[in-house]
This record gives C-alpha cells, sequence and structure tokens, in this order.
C-alpha cells in the first residue's frame, strides 16, 4: 500500500518510519526541506520523498492521489507565534482539502488527551485540527496521547535534565498535576496497527499506560530508576512566566517549548477508557517499563529520534539549502589548515565533535559561551547531540545546526543558532591530506562587527587547540 507520512522528519515520524517500511507498505514523505531529510541507503527503494509547506494550499499538489491511507503528525507547540493554533486550522483545512481529491481511505491524527473541562491553548487547537479531519471523506482515527516517554522524547529529557542536576528541587505546584505517560514503543503500535483497521475507523481513542501519576512522581521514579536520592519540594507562588524560565534555564528545552508545556501541565491529562488496547491487542508498559527502557537506549547510543533536532527547538525556521553555500563577501573568515595524519581518525573525531565529546580544546570558554547565550533567551548549549558518533543534515549539535555532514567527502558544515547580531558557519573538510577548517561570519551592522573583534582574540586559542586535537 501507499501511506502517506507528514511530520517525518520529527521526533515520531522518525521512528514510526522503519515500522511502515517493515510492514513492506510504499511510503511518501511529507518534508518542508529535502536537504534535512536522511534516509539510510536501506530504505531508499521504499521510500518517496516530497516537499511540502502545508500554509501554502498549492504546494499540496505534489501528495499522489494514489494513496491508501495517511498520518497526520504535525503539530506547533513549540512555534513562537501567537496565532498558533490559527496556522494548525489553515495547515489541517488545506491537508483535508487535498486528501478529498485523493483515494486515501484512512487519516490517523496523533493528537492529546482533551478530557479536562478546562484545556490550554495548545491541546485546545489539536481538538480543533481533530474536528478538521473529521470533515473529510475518509475515515479519521485519532490517537489521543498524555506524556510520551521515550529516549529523546521532550518530556523523557526534560525529566533527566531535572533530576541529573538537581539534588533539592523548589517547585511549581503544577507539579501535583495528574496524567497518564505511556511509552514510545507502546505509541508506535497503536499507530501502526490502527493502519487501514476498520475497527478504527471513525472514532477517538485516549492511548496511555497503565500507571496515573503526579509530574512530581514521575520525577521521583526516575530518581529511583538512577538510584539517586532527590527531594522536591512544590510552592504556590511561581506564576507561569516563572515556571518556564525555570524550566528553560535548568533543561535543555527552549523557552517556547518551555511556556506550552507549563501551559499544558496545568491540564489533567487521563484516558477515559481503554478500548483501544483490546481492539489492537496492544498491553501498554508501565512508566517503570518505559523509563527502563529509556535509559537502556540512552546507554547503548541507540536513539532513535529527538526532539531536540526538530527546529522548534533553536532559532532555525528556514530551509537549510538557503544556508549551505557558505558567502563569503562582506563577511570576516578566520581560517585555518593542518596536514592529517590519520585521515579516518580526523573524520571520526569532527563526527564526534560537541556534546559529551565537547569540542576538544578550551571547554569552558565553550560552556560560558552557551551560557551566555542561554542569558540572553539563546539556545545555550545544553542540547548536546542525539548520537555520540552519527550525525545527519538537520541535526541540532549544541548550539549548532548541522547543516551538511558527508563522511565520504569528509566534509562539516555548522550553522550557529546562538542569538548573535549577525550569521555565523564553522566548516571543516578534508581535501587531500589537509584538513581546512573556516570559521565565517556575516555581521548585521555596527554591533556585528564589533562582535567579530570582541571575540577574535580567543579564536587563536581556541580554533588552532581544535584544530590540533583532531589531528593528534
Amino acid at each position: 500500500m501507499k501511506i502517506l507520512l507528514t511530520g517525518a522528519t520529527g521526533y515520531i515520524g522518525k521512528r514510526l518510519l522503519p515500522l511502515l517500511v517493515a510492514q513492506g507498505q510504499e511510503i511518501v514523505c511529507c518534508v518542508r526541506d529535502k536537504n534535512r531529510f536522511y534516509i539510510p541507503k536501506e530504505f531508499e527503494n521504499h521510500i518517496e520523498v516530497i516537499e511540502i509547506d502545508f500554509l501554502k494550499e498549492e504546494s499540496l499538489s505534489a501528495i499522489p492521489e494514489d494513496i491508501d491511507a495517511a498520518y497526520y503528525l504535525m503539530h506547533s507547540m513549540s512555534t513562537s507565534s501567537a496565532n498558533f493554533d490559527d496556522l494548525e486550522s489553515i495547515s489541517a483545512t488545506n491537508f483535508v482539502q487535498r486528501l478529498n481529491q485523493t483515494n486515501a481511505k484512512q487519516v490517523i491524527y496523533l493528537s492529546g488527551i482533551v478530557n479536562d473541562k478546562s484545556l490550554s491553548k495548545h491541546l485546545s487547537s489539536r481538538k480543533k485540527v481533530e474536528d478538521i479531519l473529521n470533515t473529510g471523506k475518509f475515515s479519521a482515527t485519532t490517537l489521543r496521547a498524555g506524556i510520551i516517554v521515550g529516549s529523546g522524547s521532550a518530556s523523557f529529557e526534560i525529566i533527566r535534565d531535572l533530576v541529573n542536576k538537581l539534588p533539592v528541587m523548589i517547585t511549581p505546584k503544577w507539579l501535583n498535576t495528574r496524567c497518564q505517560p505511556i511509552a514510545i514503543p507502546d505509541v508506535l503500535a497503536f499507530l501502526s496497527k490502527s493502519l487501514l483497521n476498520p475497527l478504527t475507523y471513525n472514532q477517538n481513542f485516549d492511548i496511555g499506560g497503565p500507571d496515573i501519576l503526579t509530574y512530581k512522581e514521575m520525577l521521583l521514579g526516575y530518581a529511583k530508576a538512577k538510584h539517586l536520592k532527590r527531594w522536591i519540594y512544590t510552592i504556590p507562588v511561581m506564576t507561569p512566566k516563572l515556571s518556564s524560565y525555570w524550566l528553560y534555564f535548568v533543561t535543555s528545552t527552549s523557552y517556547k517549548l518551555a511556556s506550552a508545556l507549563v501551559s499544558s501541565m496545568k491540564v489533567e491529562v487521563i484516558c477515559k477508557d481503554h478500548r483501544i488496547n483490546e481492539i489492537l491487542n496492544v498491553k501498554p508498559m508501565t512508566y517503570e517499563q518505559a523509563l527502563s527502557r529509556a535509559l537502556l537506549k540512552v546507554d547503548e547510543d541507540k536513539v532513535a529520534s529527538s526532539w531536540k533536532d526538530s527546529l522548534v527547538s533553536g532559532r532555525f525556521s528556514s530551509s537549510i539549502s538557503e544556508y549551505l553555500k557558505v558567502p563569503k563577501k562582506d563577511c570576516f573568515i578566520d581560517r585555518r589548515k593542518m596536514q592529517v595524519v590519520d585521515r579516518e581518525y580526523t573524520i571520526n573525531k569532527i563526527w564526534s565533535i560537541g556534546g559529551d565529546s565537547g569540542w576538544y580544546y578550551g571547554n569552558w570558554l565553550w560552556g560560558l559561551r552557551g551560557f551566555i547565550d542561554k542569558l540572553y533567551g539563546g539556545v545555550g548549549s545544553r542540547r548536546g547531540r542525539t548520537n555520540r558518533h552519527d550525525i545527519h543534515s538537520g541535526d541540532a549539535l549544541d548550539f549548532w545546526r548541522v547543516l551538511y555532514a558527508n563522511k565520504d567527502e569528509g566534509k562539516l558544515i555548522l550553522f550557529a543558532e546562538m542569538k548573535l547580531p549577525g550569521e555565523a558557519w564553522l566548516e571543516f573538510k578534508i581535501i587531500g591530506n589537509t584538513l581546512y577548517q573556516s570559521a565565517t561570519f556575516r555581521p548585521r551592522g555596527i554591533w556585528g562587527k564589533l562582535y567579530w573583534y570582541s571575540v577574535l582574540p580567543f579564536h587563536g586559542f581556541i580554533f588552532n587547540g581544535m584544530l590540533k586535537k583532531l589531528i593528534e
């Protein structure tokens, strides 16, 4: 069958794709930018990639008419736009209008649990999208999930950051809100087993694990799994804004996502019934089991996808192709080169840069730069990287975004997502037996030029030291 997969570069989409391929499906992946979509070689014969902007109705004509079903895995949880709910409605409406012109029999939508009488703006928007999808000529299936627990999920990463860094926590009162977490493998099981299953047509289902916990209990559950002693005290005086800043500064989340989470975490997300478990013969795992599985994936460096690699985790909002060609005109450029002793060794070190490996030289300065960026509302350097030794176009890497990564060429291009009075690129490439390292900065006005000259004294120390470490 031919299946349309929207949100193919997202946290869920990246994990659902190999499951659908394993089922023998032919997948049409919708992406906004082909340059940030990595396709494993073993999937190439099963995947077609099309570029679509769901806010632009004319771009949806690229969706083929002979699709059998579609997954709608898009949302704007972290968008900075105040009218994100209007944008979500427009996207859903455009999607329905195009799908009505195809052979699609079913659309599966992953939404949020909306059983509470008082919903956050984000949960209300998801419900509105669900209503729009239900107007289509196809059969709509909505799976409503609460907190998703899995390696790389936003919820798991926030829990991990908080518990690992803070032995004692003074927290907002919403930590006493109850929720029903679900493991990512169970979410994927519900999504894949619902595909073209008539028993799920034109219905909505709540999906969740067997445990109903407060957010405080979830944090303490993680501490127990890691054999850590933690003390958590809740106070009623933290405003939503203060709560958002608390999450933003302590964890790797962006302020946009922190604000959205704080708004939603005040609402109980508990399943009304568990019909879907019997219909699809799925027995969801407990929160303790979900944590154990997620921690194992992290320890084994087998995180399949991470919310941090989504563009919403940083400040990058354009197509990667617009920045692939590193400019020279009106730019300041720091160029350095050194002879390579062992090409494979150097490439592996380049491909392991950042995250837990650090930047090989002057790491405290890199850390200080990330801290300063966080103070000014930037992404900081806490995002790290999804995998220790593997990177692809579109991945987040501390406060950089990977624009291009090709091991065979020995070429890596990074674009800075930190707050700057201009634009910055960091490029590594091996030509012959020589490693070339270039830091390019395109200033914006007088402040950009002053910024460049203020950091220039550190370049010789940091970049020259890093270059030597990549060779040694």
